[in-house]
Formats: C-alpha cells, sequence, structure tokens
C-alpha cells in the first residue's frame, strides 16, 4: 500500500507488478503480463514474489523464484538498478522471498532458502544479515520509528526435519536491529489457534494486532488428505507493548 492509498501488486504467475487503485484501475505495469524473463538471468521478472516502497518512492521487487535478484525502479516505471546472483554468500540470494524498507531507506530482504533475512543500502551494498530463523517468507515492518519487524517461518520441508522442534513454523519479532523479542506459534504445524503451517504474508494493524496470510493447502498436502475446514483467519493480539 503505497501513501497515496493506492496498490502495488506483486504477480508472481504473471511476472509482473501492477500499480492499481482501490478500484482496481491499472496505473502501470511493469514487466511483461505472462513472459518470464529467462531463468536466472538476472532480467526483470521471473516470478517474482513482493515490492516495497522507499521513502523517496522508489520501488524494490524482489524476483525470487526464477531469479535472485532485488531491482529498483523509479516511481514512473524506469529501471534505475539491479543486483543479487544465485548463492550464499553476502548479496546472493537463494529465493528472495520478500522485501521492505525503513524510514531511513535501508532494504531488508526475506532470503528464504538461505535462512537470513539481508539488510543493504538503498544502492544494493550489503550492509548486515540476521540469521537465527528458518526459511523467512513474510517480513512487515510497522510504520513508525524503531519499529518492530514480524518475520513468518516456514517449518522444515522435508521427512528429515518436518517434526524438528523449535524451527518453525512461527512468526517472529525482532527490533529494528535484529534482535530476537518474540515468537508466536508452536510444533507441529497444524490448524489450531496459535499454530501455523505456512505464514508467508504479514500485516500489523495501528492497534498492534497481526495477521497472517498462510499458505496452507499446498504445504498441508505435503502430510496427508486435506482436513475439512482447512480455511481460517487468524487474528493475534499484540504481546506487550
Amino acid at each position: 500500500m503505497a501513501p497515496d492509498d493506492t496498490l502495488w501488486l506483486t504477480d508472481d504467475g504473471d511476472h509482473t507488478v501492477r500499480h492499481c487503485t482501490l478500484e482496481g484501475k491499472i496505473l502501470l505495469t511493469l514487466g511483461v503480463p505472462g513472459k518470464p524473463a529467462a531463468y536466472m538471468s538476472g532480467d526483470p521478472f521471473h516470478r517474482c514474489t513482493h515490492t516495497a516502497l522507499s521513502p523517496q518512492g522508489e520501488l524494490y521487487v524482489s524476483d525470487g523464484y526464477g531469479n535472485a535478484r532485488v531491482h529498483t525502479y523509479a516511481p514512473n516505471g524506469t529501471l534505475l538498478r539491479s543486483w543479487g546472483e544465485p548463492g550464499t554468500d553476502p548479496g546472493q540470494f537463494n529465493i528472495a522471498h520478500n522485501i521492505c524498507c525503513d524510514a531511513e531507506g535501508w532494504v531488508y530482504v526475506a532470503d528464504r532458502e538461505n535462512h537470513r533475512v539481508q539488510v543493504f543500502d538503498a544502492n544494493g551494498r550489503f550492509e548486515t544479515q540476521w540469521t537465527n530463523m528458518h526459511r523467512p517468507s513474510g517480513l512487515f515492518l510497522e510504520a513508525r520509528p524503531q519499529g518492530r519487524f514480524y518475520i513468518g517461518e516456514i517449518g522444515g520441508g522435508m521427512a528429515v526435519n518436518q517434526d524438528m522442534p523449535n524451527i518453525g513454523p512461527r512468526v517472529s519479532i525482532y527490533s529494528g536491529k535484529g534482535e530476537l523479542l518474540a515468537r508466536l506459534g508452536h510444533r507441529p504445524a497444524g490448524l489450531e489457534l496459535g499454530q501455523f503451517i505456512s505464514p508467508h504474508g504479514l500485516a500489523v494493524d495501528s492497534r498492534g494486532d497481526i495477521y497472517v496470510g498462510e499458505v496452507s493447502f499446498t504445504n498441508w498436502g505435503r502430510r496427508g488428505p486435506i482436513p475439512p475446514g482447512l480455511r481460517s483467519l487468524q487474528k493475534l493480539r499484540r504481546l506487550g507493548a
């Protein structure tokens, strides 16, 4: 959501980012609808995952499933710069799954399969990384000074670690310096209140209540038959001040 109440929508399947009004009018389209860039070419887009706005109005797009890049655009849709490549070193990505910017213009990227959040300056220079997490997917920063980060972490994805304790799925809360403050959710993955399956999208309202969007169907499907009543909406009350 932009400050002018327009929307930037990132379409993984269509390989585009669209700028829209609340009524659904398309103002701008980035990328070519239905035509992905070559796999791992670095060109935008191949299954892009999320879009963030800087305080100056520049757009940062995590291009994460078929690329290992972050692209920066001017508000008019001009590509300004891109950075990142496949790998595990600083500045490299293994599924850049989510992205956000803080009030100073720092860029935070959920580098999912490298189990970290990488922090860059506005020009893509690597600054630091947070590593005490497991497969970070959702990423949300409170819109206030010294806001907290909310990170949705996916649990074990293979038979060998599917039921391993203390690796999610969960929602973790961090300070702006990457200090772990709290964790919500417990093993195993499930539909019960307070549990998660695969928290992919996060939002926090003005009261501090947390909203979690999950990719439930596909992740539960690996465990067996889809249980009845899978559709749900959980709203988590704020913990502490």
